[in-house]
């Protein structure tokens, strides 16, 4: 079992990124911390009672922790109250959003170390997505401190930045115990099905999504605060 200490400096992570979706919306804070707080009880609480550690259903159990959340980003491009909402958010601080990708890999690495997740999932594998941690701040002040950054330099960062989310994402799915594994079945990924890690699909990965998926709609498609990059 992972020790508790690699638990807690995960629930600080979750606890980051929930904090700074909050400064990215400033207009929607209240109704995002209560909507989102009991999202995040409802899965821990799942997830303490062993459900997502049974793999051979099908559907897979799984799918009540990745489904929810991505039928909500669905939404929010499909309808037009969901798109002013993504005009809304505040891309400087859904740049520096990413820099929670850098705890986050670090917590997958101790994991590994833990035999909880394979080593593919970590950077010492095929999992590069702490680059986007690491960039993040230097991103952020070279397109909103000093503006040298223009938008179609953001853009590409994001595009990357969303292939590197997408491999991770595909990495974690197919190395989970269940019907669909197809890599590490010496070394399932476990972790995920468990408290407090479950709220990295059901919460952290969902929300670096929405940050990249916001920044694009503003730069690409002209979103209210477009304005804020040159």
């Amino acid at each position: 079992m992972p020790p508790v200490l690699l638990a807690l400096a995960f629930i600080l992570t979750t606890a980051l990124t929930l904090g700074v979706l909050l400064r990215a919306a400033p207009r929607h804070r209240l109704r995002l911390l209560a909507g989102l707080g009991l999202w995040l009880l409802a899965q821990a609480a799942v997830a303490l009672s062993g459900f997502y550690t049974v793999t051979d259903t099908l559907p897979p159990r799984f799918a009540l922790v990745v489904g929810p959340p991505l039928l909500g980003l669905l939404a929010l491009l499909a309808t037009v109250r969901g798109r002013r909402f993504l005009s809304a958010l505040r891309l400087n601080w859904l740049t520096l959003l990413h820099v929670v990708r850098i705890p986050v890999e670090l917590v997958l690495w101790g994991l590994y170390h833990y035999q909880a997740v394979p080593r593919l999932m970590t950077f010492e594998g095929r999992n590069w997505d702490i680059l986007m941690g690491l960039t993040a701040p230097l991103v952020y002040y070279v397109a909103f401190r000093r503006r040298w950054l223009g938008r179609g330099g953001l853009v590409v960062w994001n595009v990357v930045g969303l292939v590197l989310l997408g491999n991770i994402v595909r990495l974690g799915l197919l190395s989970a115990s269940g019907p669909f594994q197809q890599f590490s079945f010496e070394q399932p990924n476990v972790a995920l099905q468990l408290f407090p890690y479950v709220w990295l699909p059901a919460f952290v990965v969902p929300v670096v999504l929405l940050a990249h998926m916001a920044v694009l709609w503003q730069l690409v498609w002209g979103g209210d605060r477009a304005g804020e990059v040159s």
